[in-house]
């Protein structure tokens, strides 16, 4: 029996464990009964319904809205793709996750087009082809993306989880449900309330309640816990005839968005991009206004202090006008939402009149999103909150994320064609990470010649082990030192150390420790010191300066989608027309040479960056190199 107590004492640490992790996730029964209290006594989803026509008969009045039904109708007559097994199983057996994904949405995209439609139109004309497309999704093996399902759980029926594609799907048949009410056969009716009774509403309160399945995300701190809650939540709402079982996925929703807040610096870095900023936290958003409405306002996540600076970082992370970085998972030339960004300025009260004008309430085209048009489209808290005093043109020259280490610096006032430019920090442990310790940005005009190239096409490598055998998620494809042949390490051991920051208004200066991203014995010193002036047009000047015990090789990069050329030995002219640059390379202790690469990866757009080493010619012991860019003018 001796023998046994330490395997029963194992256990019953093992029980607690998960009993307390449990603790963590469910809602206290009294805030349940509370938010009961505060709900409708039937379902309600957001937007209004078909029979609200004189909401309705504002939309269709809507110049952006004319072409809906016309579109609808072309579209109600095309036959939906089939979801093949043989696409969804692609990715367990290939890693192509692209073909299901485009088939999975162009079939889940359906019939919120033509639910539009139809409460526009209100003649029934687009019923039958609504309960069709509807009837197709409902049929589908597995809501979930096969990207999420590479054991095929789903595909298979052992299990049933809630992912992004599922939460989403969930949301929109509700809300459909709710707006088209018994103008639905019984029958697809009966088949919504089953389906997310099946998909999204047991398997969500079982794990809730027992862990099983296991949904990470719901105490999770990326994007997921957003959209997934935000998801689930809002169908529930819809769709829940219970008060206190509605209030239950309100609550749960409410308690479990914390851990979300928990993955976003104190000054509101988003460190999963800006593309995840727009999806994660504007899910945030959608989730924030859906119980704001569900409650009556008696329940406002915006409210929460932490949640401002978070809203400020899409229009903190501009560097000139519509030029955003593409630190970590992003694409080049994402940038925030526009009718995120309007509904948070009247929100927040920021002034931003022409942004608000132009997106708050009704505009934009057809969705495929029910509910992200029943919140945007309607009256909503943001629409009416009476707008604020117009903000100031001018921008600040610039915006410091110290706990991030993310410096944006703009040109002065007044100067038309100035330099801008995005500096990271940081450490190679972020969400959606990239190992780019040091990494910098340069744009000029509307052009951007000095790069991050962002994100690569998703495939199963992108999450897997091998991350970083992509040669533009590993160091190599951003513009960091190369340390005695070394690409950085990944973790969050491999972090830059701020040593200075000095701000002025002719100059920002930023030094940065970059030994730990390196797992080079013999590197005893590499400090990068970013100096941006502000002088004329604007320059940076980035320099490396590296000890070594022993000597060692060293190289530092540019990267760049942009032509370039060597107009001399020291100088090179990077881009096209008036987004030139041109970039002075200085180097101490040995000689440089250059060697361009092309990144051979699969980027969206087909695009191909260029890698341009910029390495000494022999091993030093002690070395500098700086390079120094500034628009180039008409040369």
């Amino acid at each position: 029996m001796q023998n046994l107590r330490p395997i029963v004492v194992l256990l019953a640490g093992m029980f607690s464990l998960a009993t307390s992790a449990l603790a963590d996730q469910l809602p206290d029964p009294a805030r349940v009964s509370e938010l009961a209290g505060l709900l409708p006594a039937s379902p309600r989803g957001v937007g209004r319904p078909i029979a609200d026509r004189q909401a309705w008969e504002a939309v269709a009045a809507a110049p952006e809205f004319r072409e809906v039904v016309s579109q609808a109708a072309r579209l109600k007559d095309e036959p939906l793709p089939a979801a093949a097994d043989e696409l969804y199983l692609e990715f367990s057996r290939n890693g192509n996750r692209r073909r299901y994904e485009r088939v999975q949405s162009e079939r889940h995209t359906r019939f919120p087009a033509l639910v539009v439609a139809e409460c526009i139109d209100n003649q029934g004309r687009f019923l039958a082809a609504i309960e069709e497309a509807i009837r197709e999704v409902c049929s589908e093996k597995a809501w979930v993306l096969p990207a999420h399902d590479s054991d095929l759980r789903n595909f298979s029926g052992r299990e049933i989880d809630v992912d992004l594609r599922s939460s989403a799907a969930g949301w929109n048949l509700a809300t459909a449900a709710y707006w088209l009410g018994d103008k639905l056969s019984p029958e697809t009716r009966q088949r919504i309330h089953d389906e997310l009774e099946r998909r999204i509403f047991a398997p969500y309160e079982s794990s809730l309640k027992t862990g099983k399945p296991r949904m990470w995300w719901i105490t999770g701190t990326n994007n997921w816990n957003a959209v997934c809650h935000a998801g689930v939540a809002g169908a529930a709402l819809a769709a829940v005839e219970s008060p206190q079982r509605r209030a239950l996925f309100a609550a749960a929703a409410e308690k479990n968005i914390d851990y979300f807040l928990q993955g976003f610096t104190s000054d509101g870095y988003c460190s999963e991009g800006m593309g995840y900023w727009n999806y994660g936290f504007g899910h945030y958003a959608l989730l924030a206004e859906t119980l704001h409405q569900a409650t009556g306002g008696k329940l406002d996540l915006m409210k929460d202090t932490r949640v401002e600076p978070i809203a400020r970082f899409g229009r903190r992370m501009e560097i000139l006008p519509g030029i955003y970085p593409a630190f970590a998972d992003c694409h080049v030339g994402a940038r925030p939402d526009p009718e995120l960004m309007a509904w948070l300025s009247r929100r927040f009260g920021w002034g931003l009149s022409q942004i608000e004008e132009e997106n708050l309430l009704l505009a934009g085209g057809p969705t495929t999103s029910l509910f992200e048009f029943g919140l945007y489209r309607f009256p909503n808290s943001a629409s009416q909150t009476p707008p604020a005093k117009p903000a100031a043109a001018d921008r600040a020259l610039r915006e410091w994320f110290e706990e991030a280490g993310i410096l944006i610096c703009r040109p002065a006032a007044g100067i038309e064609r100035g330099l801008g430019v995005a500096l990271k920090g940081g450490h190679n442990a972020e969400h959606h990470n990239h190992n780019d310790v040091g990494s910098f940005l340069i744009a000029l005009g509307s052009g951007v010649p000095l790069v991050d190239p962002g994100s690569e096409v998703y495939t199963a490598r992108t999450f897997s082990g091998k991350r970083y055998q992509s040669n533009v998620l590993n160091s190599f494809g951003h513009p960091v030192p190369l340390v005695a042949g070394q690409q950085q390490r990944t973790g969050r051991q491999a972090a830059a150390k701020v040593l200075k920051t000095e701000f002025t208004d002719a100059t920002d200066t930023i030094v940065l420790d970059l030994r730990q991203a390196y797992t080079v014995k013999e590197l005893e010193t590499l400090e990068r010191t970013f100096v941006f002036s502000r002088e004329g047009a604007g320059s940076l000047a980035v320099t490396d300066n590296v000890r070594f015990s022993s000597p060692q090789s060293f190289g530092t990069a540019l990267i760049m989608f942009s032509e370039w050329k060597q107009a001399r030995e020291t100088r090179l002219l990077v881009g096209e027309g008036k987004d030139k640059v041109g970039v002075e390379i200085t180097a101490s202790g040995a000689k440089f040479k250059l060697t361009a690469e092309k990144i051979q990866e699969d980027l969206p757009g087909g695009r191909i960056p260029t890698r341009l080493g910029i390495d000494l010619s022999e091993p030093v012991r002690e070395a500098a190199v700086t390079l120094t860019i500034r628009p180039s003018g008409t040369e």
